[in-house]
């Protein structure tokens, strides 16, 4: 029987040789949502370098249902993996990537459980971002088992930002009515907006930090936040993939070859 220790090492050499596991192996290696962050814990420590930021997903009844999940879950990130937006791609760096749509959050100084929603905005820039999240596993998307998408880092690829604005100059309404069209070389794919993310994407950002203080970890200043997808993502091929925010926010281009 595997252990969870082994499947954190399996998962870290498949990140490290970006060569996928058959997924069926190593269901029920763990089985529980404490234990999946356990194992995640464990292939940050193995990846060596400190976590700079978060991903969030399940942050909508529908994508909570399609992995039997009742709340959202989190990813740490590591600094390379944010990235400006024109970053080009390749495809044979990735396993089977997908797109999203989201908002990321960078904290001016430490956010704190305590805080309102009002004060994590406030205490926040935000940019508009296009996430490309990967599985360490083959034929993920979307059947691969919650507990080892919490264990392969919440599935992180890479995320993707655009021109940040201060948080303070911002309102919940605001973040809640942003709306965005993702394009494929010019051809809409999909739109989305903010109140698809547990209502506003300042909520999940709450969530993620009372997460995570509940957990031991804190969240001090200069640490990013991706907290979740306006739309379903379609994979990601490639082309010119753009999203176009409402409200000032702009746009966010990735070129994939």
């Amino acid at each position: 029987m595997t252990t969870s220790q082994e499947l954190a090492n399996h998962v870290y050499q498949a990140f490290a040789t970006n060569t996928p596991l058959d997924r069926d192996a190593f269901v029920g290696v763990v089985n529980s949502f404490e234990e999946a962050y356990q194992v995640q814990d464990a292939v940050l420590k193995q990846k060596g370098e400190p976590v700079a930021g978060y991903k969030v997903l399940l942050t909508s009844p529908e994508t909570q249902a399609m992995f039997d999940s009742d709340s959202p879950l989190y990813g740490g990130q590591l600094a390379n993996k944010f990235l400006p937006s024109n970053t080009k791609f390749h495809l044979s760096d990735y396993n089977e990537p997908l797109v999203e749509v989201e908002m990321l959050f960078t904290a001016k100084e430490d956010l704190t459980p305590d805080m309102t929603p009002e004060e994590l905005l406030q205490h926040t820039t935000v940019a508009p971002a296009l996430e490309l999240p990967d599985a360490r596993f083959a034929n993920w998307f979307p059947k691969l088992d919650k507990y080892l998408v919490l264990s392969d880092t919440a599935v992180g690829g890479a995320v993707v930002y655009g021109t940040a604005r201060d948080g303070a100059d911002l309102t919940l309404k605001t973040l809640a009515d942003v709306k965005a069209v993702l394009t494929h070389d010019g051809e809409e794919v999909a739109s989305g907006q903010g109140s698809e993310v547990l209502g506003n994407p300042v909520f999940s950002l709450k969530w993620l930090v009372g997460k995570l203080f509940s957990q031991g970890k804190k969240f001090p200043a200069g640490t990013h936040a991706a907290t979740g997808t306006f739309l379903l993502p379609p994979s990601l091929t490639a082309g010119t993939w753009s999203a176009q925010f409402s409200d000032d926010f702009g746009t966010v281009t990735v070129e994939v070859d």
